[in-house]
C-alpha cells in the first residue's frame, strides 16, 4: 500500500475521502512552514471539513469495513493499554508445563487502586514483536498459563479482567499434538467455577475458540469497532461458497458487531471509540477502556460470590438457549 503525503501508508479502503483531506492539510502546512505564507484559515477550514468527513464515513460502516477497523495496524494494543491505562503490572510467566506463549500476557495488575489479575492477548505492534507473540494465536501453553494465573487470582481473592485480541488459536500440527482443543475446553469449563469476578472485553479481533479460551465471564464488553465471530469472514466464505471475495457476505451474516452482538445479548455493553475509530486516538480509547472496567469491577464486586457464579452460568446457558431447537431435560422426562 503504497504512503500518503500525510504519511500514513495503512489507511483503509473506506477512508480514501478521509485521506485525500489529509493530503491536502499535510501539503498546506509544508507550505506554509516552506514559504512562511499565512495559510492558517485555509487549513482550519480543511481540519474542520475533515472532522465531518472523519463523522460522516463512521456513521455508516459495513459489517467487513469494522473488521477491517478492528485489524488497523496502529490501532491499540494490550501493550498500549498496560502502559497508559494501568497504575502498575507485575507479568507472571509460564504454564508449569511446557513453556511461557508470548501469545498471551498474563500479570498483576492496579488501575485506581483496583487490583487484578491481567490475562490478555498480545499481537504486537511491529514485525518483530508480532512475531515474537505469533500474531496473537496462541499455543496450548498460552490458555494452560492463563488458567494457572485465573486460578491463582481466584486464591487471592482478586477479580480478573481479560483483553481479547486474537484472529484465532494457533491451529499448527504442534499445537493440535499438545492438545489446543482440550486446552481451550478446559479454560471455558474452568473459567464458570473460579469464584471471584471476571470482566472480559474483545478490544479488536475476537476468533472463534482463541477468542473463547479467555472469553467466560461475568461482563463480556466490546469496543464498538471490535468483532466477535464463530469463524472469520474469510474462513466462512471458503466454506459456504469457496469465495474469499465474498467475505464481506459473510461479514454481515455472522452478525460478528459489537451492535448486533449487543442486540443478541452475547455482549453487555458496547464502549464507544473515538470518532474515526481508536487508531485515531488511543489516549481517549484508553480512557473510555478504563472508565467501563472500573464502574464493571465495582458493581460486580457488590455481588456475593454464589449468586455472581449462579448468574455467570445463567447467562451463558440463556445464550446458548434457541427456543424450540433442542429439547430441555424437563421436555426429555414428559416425552
Amino acid at each position: 500500500m503504497s504512503k500518503s503525503k500525510s504519511g500514513d501508508s495503512s489507511g483503509l479502503p473506506f477512508e480514501a475521502p478521509i485521506r485525500e483531506i489529509e493530503d491536502r492539510i499535510a501539503e498546506l502546512v509544508e507550505l506554509s512552514a516552506s514559504t512562511r505564507l499565512d495559510i492558517s484559515s485555509e487549513i482550519e477550514a480543511l481540519r474542520a471539513r475533515l472532522e465531518g468527513q472523519v463523522e460522516s464515513t463512521y456513521s455508516d460502516l459495513s459489517a467487513w469495513d469494522r473488521v477491517t477497523v478492528a485489524r488497523h495496524p496502529r490501532r491499540p494494543v494490550t501493550s498500549d493499554y498496560i502502559t497508559n491505562m494501568l497504575d502498575d503490572f507485575f507479568e507472571l510467566h509460564g504454564d508449569k508445563n511446557f513453556g511461557d506463549d508470548r501469545a498471551l500476557v498474563t500479570g498483576l495488575a492496579t488501575i485506581d487502586g483496583r487490583k487484578f489479575m491481567l490475562v490478555a492477548h498480545r499481537k504486537g505492534r511491529n514485525t518483530a514483536e508480532r512475531l515474537e507473540c505469533n500474531f496473537g494465536c496462541a499455543h496450548p501453553e498460552g490458555y494452560r498459563k492463563a488458567l494457572r494465573k485465573m486460578k491463582l487470582a481466584e486464591k487471592m481473592g482478586i477479580p480478573i479482567v481479560t483483553l481479547i485480541n486474537t484472529p484465532g488459536a494457533y491451529p499448527g500440527i504442534a499445537a493440535e499434538e499438545r492438545g489446543q482443543a482440550m486446552a481451550i475446553a478446559e479454560n471455558i469449563l474452568g473459567m464458570f467455577d473460579i469464584a471471584v469476578p471476571i470482566v472480559c472485553v474483545v478490544i479488536g479481533e475476537g476468533g472463534s475458540g482463541g477468542a473463547l479460551g479467555i472469553g467466560v465471564g461475568d461482563r463480556v464488553l466490546m469496543l464498538e469497532y471490535a468483532y466477535y465471530s464463530v469463524i472469520s469472514p474469510e474462513g466462512c466464505a471458503a466454506i459456504l461458497w469457496k469465495d474469499g471475495e465474498r467475505s464481506p457476505d459473510a461479514a454481515d451474516a455472522l452478525k460478528l458487531t459489537a451492535e448486533s452482538l449487543l442486540e443478541l445479548g452475547i455482549v453487555d455493553e458496547a464502549i464507544e471509540e473515538p470518532t474515526g475509530g481508536a487508531h485515531r486516538n488511543p489516549l481517549q480509547a484508553t480512557a473510555a477502556l478504563k472508565q467501563a472496567l472500573i464502574r464493571h469491577l465495582d458493581e460486580l464486586g457488590q455481588i456475593p460470590l454464589p449468586d455472581l457464579l449462579e448468574q455467570r452460568y445463567q447467562k451463558f446457558r440463556k445464550i446458548s438457549h434457541i427456543e424450540g431447537r433442542f429439547p430441555t431435560v424437563a421436555d426429555a422426562v414428559k416425552s
